[in-house]
Order: C-alpha cells, then structure tokens, then sequence
C-alpha cells in the first residue's frame, strides 16, 4: 500500500508522520519549531526528520499544512504571523529538491479539514464544515467532495465572520469576529476585562495573576456555579452557535464537525449549540444536519497534511 508523509507546521511544534492511504498512522515524531532559528535552520531540521521517516520505494508524495497567509499553488509560504521570518519561502520547491516525490501544500486548518472528511468523523458524506476551537477559530469547507478554496487560498474563514458589529475588537482588526467572542483567546479577554470592571469571580482565588486565566479555567468556573463565569461561557457557545447557523444557512452541509481544545470541555457545548443552530437556521433542514465532534484529535495535523499529499491536485 502506498505511503504519505504528513508535516504540519505550526509556530510552536512541528508534527512530521508517515501513514497508509486509509489514514493508518504508522509512524511519527514532534519537535518545537523554536522560530528564532530562522527558516534555514527548521527546514534542515524538517528534512532530517523527515528523512528518518521516508521509505524511498513506498512513499508516493508529501503534504504539509502550515498556517497562512500561503499561495498553495505556486507552493510557497508568504509571511504567517506565527513564523516570522518567513516571508515568501519555497517550501514545496526545497522538500521536493530533496525527497523527489511530488509535494503539496495546503492551509492548516483546511488540511485538518481534509483530514477529518477522508479519514475521520467526515468519511461517510460529500459536504462538510469542519471548525477547530481553540485560541483561535479556523475552519475549511468541502461541498462535493472538493475544498474551498477561494481567492487567494483565503477561503473558509469561518472566525472572522461579523457576530457583533460593535463588538470587541479582533486580531484581524475586524470588530465582533466570532473569534474575537468564542474563541480561547476571545473568552479570556472578555473575562479579565469584566473582572476589572469590578465583577466578582471565584476564579480569582484560583490564580495569582489575570493573565493565568484561561478558557478551560473559566469553563471549569461556570461548571461549579460561578455566576460571572457562566456568563460569560455561555455567551461565547451562545455567539458560537450563531456563528454555525450563519455557515449551515449558507452551505447548508450534511455535517459540521468540531475540534479543538475547547471542545473537551463537555458535551454541553454541543448541546447549545446544536439548540441554538435549530432555532436560527430556519431555511435548511437542521434535522438532517450533524454537528459532532472531531475524530482524529492530536493527529488531526500530521493526517490532515496526510490527505493533502494523497489528494494531491486533486483537493
């Protein structure tokens, strides 16, 4: 059976695998990207790496997701945010001088996409959204069975859709992203802006700094009755909620598909949600649409750029 070797590049670890084409990971390995080394330095390191992993005579082609902006077609990096330093690099064009196997590159959150539509909860249907919540919101989508793309490789951006016209501002420099409101980042901010406005929290005898606070520490508030905590929690899932009734009125998908750490936090969340998609999603049928959760959890990287190398242009 044909093999592929997955490399997901993100600003704080890289995960570099080689798996079958049903998405049967056989082997792997992570180290941190370390982005003071510069580009030079963590592509060598990528190619050793890698290098362990290859099986010349199996191993049919490479993917690799990495965080945009990216020009997929032309195979380079343009200047992430999370990888300073890279501006405009060859990627493609360095990993194929060296393995000679065609090699592909794709967003990472549209490469986690594709990961959980061929080889996670996604397999069984042709349209998909997949979001991961985490300090972020990111997103891909695929209708029949093919990826959206759109201009620039900027499709899918499914945390910067407006929720709120005046709301807090996002890092995009949008105000009321739905990152900006749900996200982990979002939710934390939001808290430490109430605490110093002079609400009371029990949160605050947990840590020592405001800065400490986090998203889980927040949900993990809200479970134990804290009033500000739950507030503010089910704001967010509440946002979060109209953030997918906007993409299933749009696309109208047989499934969405949640991943990401906050999606640990408890099956409540796709309880609301799920409640609040059937309130607002009044023209398409939300009974026949399943929001679950994500199915490849930590590998979601290395199988998603898994499937981008088996899918090739064809994606």
């Amino acid at each position: 059976m044909d093999k592929i070797i997955g490399i997901d590049i993100g600003g704080t670890k890289i995960a570099i695998g080689r798996a079958d084409s049903r998405g049967n990971l056989e082997d792997s390995v992570r180290f941190p990207t370390d982005v003071s080394r510069g580009y030079r330095s963590i592509l060598e390191e990528i190619i050793e790496k890698t290098s362990k992993l290859f099986e010349r005579d199996s191993v049919k082609a490479i993917g690799i997701g990495c965080g945009g902006p990216l020009d997929s077609k032309k195979g380079r990096i343009l200047s992430p945010p999370n990888l300073p330093g890279w501006d405009d690099v060859p990627l493609v064009d360095d990993i194929k001088g060296v393995f000679n196997v065609p090699v592909y590159l794709e967003n990472d959150a549209n490469a986690a996409a594709l990961g959980e539509f061929y080889f996670g909860a996604g397999k069984d249907v042709s349209n998909m959204v997949y979001m991961t919540l985490s300090t972020g919101i990111g997103g891909g989508i695929i209708l029949n069975n093919k990826l959206i793309h759109g201009v620039r490789d900027s499709g899918g951006e499914v945390g910067h859709q407006t929720i709120l016209p005046d709301g807090p501002l996002c890092n995009c420099g949008n105000r009321g992203c739905l990152e900006a409101l749900s996200s982990g980042t979002g939710i934390a901010k939001i808290f430490r802006e109430k605490l110093a406005s002079g609400r009371e929290s029990i949160v605050t005898s947990w840590v020592k700094e405001p800065e400490e606070i986090s998203a889980k520490i927040i949900a993990d508030a809200a479970k134990a009755g804290d009033s500000l905590s739950k507030e503010v929690w089910d704001s967010a899932i509440y946002y979060l909620g109209i953030g997918i009734s906007n993409i299933v009125t749009i696309v109208s998908p047989e499934m969405v598909v949640l991943g990401g750490s906050l999606t640990k936090y408890g099956e409540s969340l796709f309880v609301n949600v799920r409640k609040i998609v059937k309130e607002r999603a009044r023209l398409v049928p939300v009974d026949e649409i399943k929001i679950v959760p994500a199915q490849l959890g930590d590998n979601v990287g290395i199988l998603g750029a898994v499937a981008v190398g088996l899918l090739g242009d064809e994606r």
